[in-house]
């Protein structure tokens, strides 16, 4: 396929972008990519993608998220307000995730793919847990991210809340698929190592957990210090700072993903600094559950590899840089925090180079050999567009309706709007329905947990 008439923005580092140009995609690659008039003579006989001027570039990378919480959505969550995030996980997140069959994994993850989709949003690292559906439950997602057309990493949550059995189950669900996708014959799927956060997480479990991937080449996706209750759960039990306990144990590294890092000290950053650890910054979430604002900026400064994810959010990644951009500035009283450039060096960047480790492959940017995983927005910029000034057009003038074209591994999954792979109106026809039998069983458990904390 020949993409002609286009504005390329390549995001590479000494970001360029090429007017009047075109990109030529063979075997699920960019091979080639110039002006239109030189590259149409050069494949005359390709499958011709007009882009009618509109910009096109890489597709958006969300470096964590949960398909799982599709379902809280107008959900009415009983009883009082919850005060404090360890309430926010009883009252909503543990009893919702009990919810969830089969059925319900696949929709609600299949609602968050066509969102990806419509948003230009083409890789996402996923962190699921759905205990009522466990064994075979990261196959079941891999099922439905496979008839999308979009890439992602999965993992399963470990944790010790629901007792040993479960816990066991849990390793046995992420190495199995680990295993499952390491060969290479579902190209668009990858597996890391899921675990809930330290303050559900036992020692004997963190070292059985590792034990398990010894020999695996992947690394964990943990949530970490996103409120101050892993550090209040394992001051309790001895095992002093969360990050240090993680490193102790040999949880730290290239390969392992930290996602929120609120409450870390500088002792902990400069280890994840020291490790190269990939830690994930989720403003919308963070903001949403009130549990603080993370030192981004000092731990980019320190050389930590922070990245942008939406916890759950949607999949509508500009509203993330957006909130990124704002949240800072207010909560520093300072206007000069986190400035475009930051912002782009963690959600483009960053998570253009995790993308790539997972994948072994360009992911998020235009070159030669790259991953033909592309988005076509239909902005006209009211004021000159340059490489320099890039961020400032995306924080202040790009819409997610820009969104026209969505591309993955060369293959046309959004074109002019219309979807190709999935079918909306049908996805969201069978969650709708599904919706009463999920909430019912969710607010049951919720009860009863309201009920237990009363008691």
């Amino acid at each position: 396929m020949l993409i002609t008439n286009a504005t390329l923005i390549t995001w590479n580092k000494s970001n360029e972008i090429l007017t009047d140009a075109a990109l030529w995609i063979e075997n699920g690659q960019i091979s080639d990519f110039g002006p239109s008039a030189e590259l149409q003579a050069r494949y005359p006989r390709a499958t011709l993608y007009d882009a009618r001027g509109q910009l096109l570039l890489p597709g958006n990378i969300c470096a964590h998220t949960h398909f799982y919480g599709m379902y809280s959505r107008g959900l009415a969550i009983p009883g009082q307000p919850a005060a404090r995030f360890s309430q926010i996980l009883d009252s909503l997140w543990w009893p919702l995730d009990q919810a969830l069959d089969q059925q319900a994994t696949r929709l609600s993850a299949l609602v968050c793919l066509v969102d990806a989709i419509k948003h230009g949003t083409t890789t996402l690292i996923d962190h699921h847990a759905s205990p009522n559906f466990l064994t075979g439950s990261l196959n079941a997602i891999a099922d439905e991210v496979e008839k999308s057309g979009l890439r992602a990493t999965l993992s399963y949550e470990v944790t010790d809340r629901y007792g040993e059995a479960k816990m066991r189950e849990a390793i046995a669900e992420n190495v199995d698929f680990i295993k499952t996708v390491s060969d290479g014959s579902r190209p668009l799927l990858r597996g890391t190592f899921g675990l809930h956060a330290p303050l559900t997480i036992s020692t004997p479990t963190l070292t059985a957990c590792l034990a398990a991937i010894d020999g695996l080449d992947v690394g964990l996706h943990i949530h970490v210090s996103e409120s101050g209750d892993d550090r209040a759960a394992l001051a309790a039990r001895g095992d002093g700072l969360p990050i240090t306990w993680l490193h102790q144990h040999g949880g730290l590294g290239p390969k392992s993903i930290l996602a929120h890092a609120v409450h870390v000290d500088e002792s902990e950053i400069e280890l994840l600094a020291e490790t190269q650890t990939w830690v994930t910054h989720q403003p919308r979430s963070n903001m949403n559950n009130a549990v603080g604002v993370a030192q981004t900026e000092k731990m980019l400064e320190m050389g930590v590899k922070v990245c942008l994810g939406n916890d759950g959010f949607s999949n509508a990644m500009w509203e993330e840089w957006k909130a990124a951009y704002f949240l800072h500035k207010i909560h520093h009283q300072d206007p000069r925090r986190m400035g475009g450039y930051t912002v782009t060096e963690m959600a483009i960047y960053n998570n253009a180079a995790l993308a790539s480790s997972l994948y072994e492959q360009p992911i998020g940017i235009i070159q030669k050999g790259a991953a033909a995983d592309l988005m076509l927005v239909d902005y006209q910029p009211p004021t000159p567009l340059t490489a320099g000034n890039l961020p400032w057009h995306i924080l202040f003038g790009f819409r997610e309706s820009m969104v026209t074209g969505t591309i993955v591994n060369g293959q046309v999954l959004m074109k002019d709007r219309q979807l190709l792979s999935l079918d909306e109106s049908e996805i969201a026809a069978q969650a709708r329905a599904l919706a009463p039998k999920v909430w019912e069983t969710y607010n049951s458990l919720a009860q009863k947990s309201s009920d237990s904390g009363m008691s």
